[in-house]
C-alpha cells in the first residue's frame, strides 16, 4: 500500500528549487529572475531556521551565479534541465520516503526541453532515494494534497488529450491511488485563463489543513470569475472546507495580455510561507489571510514579475523532500 505524500505544510528536510540557466530561453529577464530566485531561497532558509535549500543549476556558469546570488543560504549542485520548473519535472516523494518519477511531456508537447525528462529520476538518485518510475504523464503542479489520501486536481489538465489521451477519467483515478495513495480525487473544471500548463492545480486551490481548501473570491474584472466559483462550488459539493481568498485580480503583461496571476503559487516551508505578490491592490490581504492560517510560520510576500516571464512562479519552481 502507497502512502501518500505528506502535505506542503509538513516537515521537509530540503527542498530543490530550479534556478534559471539558459541565456536563450530568458534573454533580458535572466538576472533579474536570478534575483528573484536567490530571494526565495533566501526566505525559505530563513537563517537556518528553514530547510536545506538545494538549488539545481544546470550549468558552471548558472552554479556560479548561484552562489553569488544566495550566498550560504543554499547548496548549489549542477544538473543539466531544460527550464527551472521542479514542481512538475521532479520527483514527487511519498509517505514512505520513496521517490515517483512520471513521464513528462512538456505540457502536452508545448516546450520540448534536453533534460527535463529525466531531472527528476536523477535528482532522486542524487538524493539517494529508491525510486519508483511510472510510464503515465504527470506533473507534480496538476495535483495537491493534504496527506490524507485526498487530492485536488483539474480536469482541463489530467483528462487532456495532450497528456494521456488514451485515459479515462476513471483509469486517472485509479492510477493516482495505485501510485501516490490518492483514494479520493477531487475534480475541479478549468484553470486559469492564459495559463498554458492546461490549468494547473496549485494556480488555483491549495490545501492547507486536512479537508481544508484555499480558492480565490474574484475581484471585479477578474479574468478568472468563472473559473473561481465553478471551482468553489465543485469542492463544497464534493464535502471538503473551502476557504476563499483574496486574488490579484486582472494583471496584464506589457503587451496588454492577460498574466495568470496568483496568490495560489506560495510555498509553505518549514519556517516561512512564500507567497508571489504583484504590486495589486490586495497583496497585502493575501499576506495577512496566510498569517492567520500559518501562525507558526513567517509569510513573506516577494515579487516574480521576471520569474513569471517563464511561466510560473515560486511552487512551480519549487519540489520539497519531506522530513519522515
Amino acid at each position: 500500500m502507497i502512502l501518500p505524500p505528506p502535505p506542503e505544510w509538513a516537515s521537509h528536510d530540503a527542498v530543490w528549487i530550479g534556478f534559471p540557466s539558459h541565456p536563450e530561453l530568458w534573454l533580458e529577464d535572466l538576472e533579474p529572475a536570478r534575483k528573484e530566485v536567490a530571494a526565495f531561497a533566501r526566505a525559505v532558509h530563513a537563517d537556518g531556521r528553514g530547510e536545506k535549500v538545494i538549488l539545481v543549476a544546470a550549468d558552471e556558469e548558472a552554479a556560479a551565479a548561484a552562489t553569488s546570488y544566495a550566498g550560504g543560504s543554499a547548496h548549489i549542485v549542477i544538473e543539466p534541465f531544460g527550464d527551472i520548473w521542479l514542481r512538475d519535472t521532479g520527483p514527487i516523494v511519498d509517505g514512505a520516503g520513496r521517490a515517483h518519477d512520471f513521464r513528462f511531456n512538456g505540457w502536452g508537447g508545448k516546450y520540448d526541453l534536453e533534460g527535463d525528462s529525466d531531472i527528476g529520476l536523477r535528482l532522486a538518485k542524487r538524493a539517494q532515494l529508491g525510486v519508483e518510475e511510472h510510464p503515465w504523464i504527470l506533473e507534480g503542479g496538476a495535483i495537491d494534497g493534504d496527506g490524507t489520501g485526498l487530492c485536488v486536481t483539474t480536469e482541463q489538465c489530467l483528462l487532456n488529450p495532450n497528456r494521456n489521451p488514451s485515459l479515462s477519467k476513471a483509469d486517472v483515478e485509479r492510477l493516482l491511488a495505485a501510485d501516490l495513495g490518492y483514494h479520493r480525487v477531487l475534480w475541479l473544471g478549468d484553470g486559469l485563463v492564459n495559463d498554458h500548463t492546461d490549468g494547473h492545480v496549485d494556480n488555483l486551490a491549495r490545501f492547507v489543513a486536512k479537508n481544508r481548501l484555499l480558492i480565490p473570491e474574484a475581484t471585479d474584472n477578474d479574468p478568472n470569475w468563472r473559473v473561481y466559483q465553478d471551482a468553489a462550488q465543485r469542492a463544497q459539493g464534493f464535502g471538503v472546507e473551502v476557504v476563499r481568498f483574496p486574488s490579484p485580480g486582472r494583471v496584464l503583461s506589457p503587451e496588454e495580455e492577460i498574466i495568470p496571476a496568483s496568490y495560489m503559487n506560495f510555498y509553505i516551508g518549514n519556517a516561512a510561507v512564500v507567497v508571489p505578490v504583484y504590486g495589486q491592490e490586495n497583496d497585502e490581504a493575501a499576506i495577512v489571510a496566510l498569517a492567520e492560517l500559518f501562525p507558526g510560520r513567517q509569510v513573506v510576500g516577494q515579487r516574480a514579475d521576471h520569474i513569471l516571464t517563464g511561466g510560473g512562479s515560486f511552487h512551480c519552481i519549487s519540489q520539497q523532500l519531506p522530513r519522515l
